[in-house]
């Protein structure tokens, strides 16, 4: 052997190889590792077809259902394929279905308790002992199978993030005969319910010990095991469902999600705030500049647009006289998908009458601050960057907030004088910040308008220095058309974006409130998309005339509920924390049914 181990080795099987002659030896090598390994790789390979064969020999003149039972015990669920499990269990469930011993699909099963109340209410139950005096149901997946003889199984149960042992002992059941064909026909992944007894190991395992299992829903697919869980990002994503059957940090995600949007449900009620519904499908997509996604109205031959924003219709609602509104919802946006944005994706906007961008400061302060202490227990928590420990920060979400203003931070850090911010709307302005930008070395797509070029300039200078919740304020009036005058700097308006991290996570502003001006800023916005800008607005006349009754001093506010998830729960990738985000089409066919059409899900 010992003439072998300095070759490298081309694949042949053992036995092949020694049937070679030694110049055939030569030209084929292998390691003396490589040996050793394929040598046990055709020994558990015979073992295993001997097992499959001794194993149909003794069941000779068995019915259908036990020779399959047996097949499926003689082939571990390890040693097989994907594919050839599934075929097995439907096969399986297909006999059952047929008139077998059970219905696999029943249509009801009363749960008494679900996981987590079992596990509270039996906690005292004594080591190796079982409570006949209490009978309960429970119901759950199974995710392990270990048998432990003819009579005594063991299950993991899972179910809502905790987990109970079922110890099935056939001594226990109410039908003794009942005992085998259970055990039989469950398997990893099912969904079954318990009636039985609680009770605890010896060593310690609290566990439900059953007089009946009965089969609600078989798992047709091998289940991954949890030890190694669902790793790979497309399979998650397109199979969320098994991602949230495996992975416990995926539900975590999703819970804290919940609570994120329930804490500013419930803080936004507190002050007087009423929730509302506005509509997803407009004539003019208004109220942000983005571009839209179009949809067609059958019966009103006509385009409409799918939503960017709710802005426009809640302001309409606070003419009308309902003074502080908010909607959580939808906004659609045919923009890029990368790590941060994702075509629809879910906001919170509120307005206020009678408050300006100063008040909503403060609010923010207190709702976010409130928030990350409620959830979490603390005002710091730790991010990821990139998802690895060496680009780990802490975030403070502690009060006051730092402040950054567009105009004097810029100035300060290139080391230039802006023209005045009045002057803004001019050709010489526009031209001096494209210069700018070129001179930076930055790269700004067409149209190059001076909103696009300053805020190129922003997000490559500013928005770098926000890893602690930071306002940038000082926005000049081209970025914010429906944002209000600054009251003492001519050119800029009252109102802040709330980064984290470096990334957008809130807007608001003092809203214009002046009908005439805000149909010039419209108009304006209207020139630049006939220039080329996809994402300005057009002329909502509608809106307009709203105004033209009387929109009070009102404050607006609009927080992005998907980023503030990521940082929450320290997530670099929006699609982590979106149940079912947008993906390309998948091109390939479902392997169990390759007429199934590619997915895009």
């Amino acid at each position: 052997t010992n003439k072998f181990a300095r070759y490298p080795f081309t694949v042949v099987g053992l036995s092949k190889y020694l049937s070679m002659s030694s110049s055939d030896q030569f030209t084929t090598k292998i390691s003396k590792n490589e040996l050793k390994r394929r040598h046990k790789a055709e020994k558990k390979a015979q073992e295993k077809e001997q097992r499959v064969a001794d194993q149909g020999a003794s069941n000779k003149g068995h019915g259908d259902g036990e020779e399959e039972r047996a097949t499926i015990t003689a082939i571990s669920e390890e040693d097989m394929d994907p594919s050839q499990y599934f075929e097995l269990r439907s096969a399986s469930v297909a006999r059952l279905k047929e008139g077998g011993y059970c219905n696999p699909y029943p249509h009801k099963f009363h749960v008494q308790l679900c996981l987590a109340d079992f596990i509270q209410k039996f906690s005292t139950v004594e080591y190796g002992s079982v409570d006949t005096s209490n009978t309960v149901s429970v119901a759950g997946r199974v995710h392990s199978k270990r048998a432990a003889g003819k009579k005594l199984v063991f299950y993991d149960l899972r179910a809502d993030g905790e987990k109970i042992q079922i110890m099935a002992n056939a001594k226990y059941y109410t039908v003794p005969d009942d005992f085998d064909k259970d055990i039989d026909i469950i398997h990893r992944g099912d969904i079954v319910g318990v009636e039985g007894h609680p009770g605890r190991t010896k060593m310690g395992e609290l566990s439900i010990v059953p007089n009946k299992i009965t089969l609600l829903s078989p798992c047709l697919h091998m289940l991954p095991h949890l030890h190694f869980g669902v790793k790979d990002k497309e399979t998650r994503f397109r199979q969320r469902y098994l991602d949230l059957i495996i992975n416990e940090n995926t539900r975590n995600v999703f819970i804290t999600r919940s609570k994120i949007i329930s804490y500013v449900r419930q803080f936004l009620d507190s002050l007087g705030f009423l929730e509302v519904e506005t509509p997803l499908m407009n004539m003019i997509a208004g109220g942000a500049t983005a571009k839209p996604f179009v949809t067609y109205h059958n019966d009103l031959h006509m385009p409409l647009f799918m939503r960017v924003a709710p802005e426009l219709y809640l302001k309409m609602l606070v003419v009308g006289g309902l003074d502080r509104v908010y909607e959580v919802g939808r906004q659609f946006r045919n923009e890029s998908i990368d790590l941060t944005h994702n075509p629809e994706f879910t906001t919170c906007e509120f307005y206020m009458a009678y408050a300006d961008y100063e008040d909503l400061m403060k609010i923010t302060e207190k709702l976010l601050h409130g928030m990350v202490k409620n959830i979490f227990g603390t005002h710091i928590i730790k991010y990821n960057h990139d998802g690895t420990e060496d680009t780990t920060v802490e975030i403070d979400f502690t009060p006051p907030f730092k402040r950054l203003h567009i105009i004097y931070d810029l100035e300060k850090v290139l080391g230039v004088t802006f023209p005045d911010a009045d002057t803004y709307h001019t050709e010489e302005a526009r031209k001096f910040f494209d210069d700018l930008v070129v001179s930076q070395g930055l790269d700004c797509s067409p149209p190059r308008t001076l909103a696009r070029l300053l805020d190129k300039l922003v997000g490559e200078y500013l928005e770098s220095q926000c890893q602690n919740p930071t306002f940038i304020v000082g926005h000049p009036h081209v970025m914010s058309p429906l944002a209000k005058w600054h009251r003492s700097v001519k050119g800029l308006t009252e109102r802040f974006e709330l980064f984290v991290c470096g990334k957008e996570v809130c807007n608001a502003y003092t809203e214009l409130n002046d009908p005439l001006v805000q149909r010039e800023r419209f108009q304006e916005q209207a020139r630049q998309k006939e220039a080329g800008d996809d994402e300005a607005q057009l002329v909502d006349e509608n809106f307009c005339t709203s105004l033209e009754y009387g929109l009070p001093p009102t404050a607006g506010w609009g927080l992005g509920i998907d980023r503030l998830t990521m940082f929450l729960t320290n997530n670099n990738n929006i699609k982590e924390v979106l149940l079912f985000p947008a993906m390309k089409p998948d091109d390939q066919p479902n392997p169990n049914n390759p007429s199934t059409p590619a997915t895009s899900s």
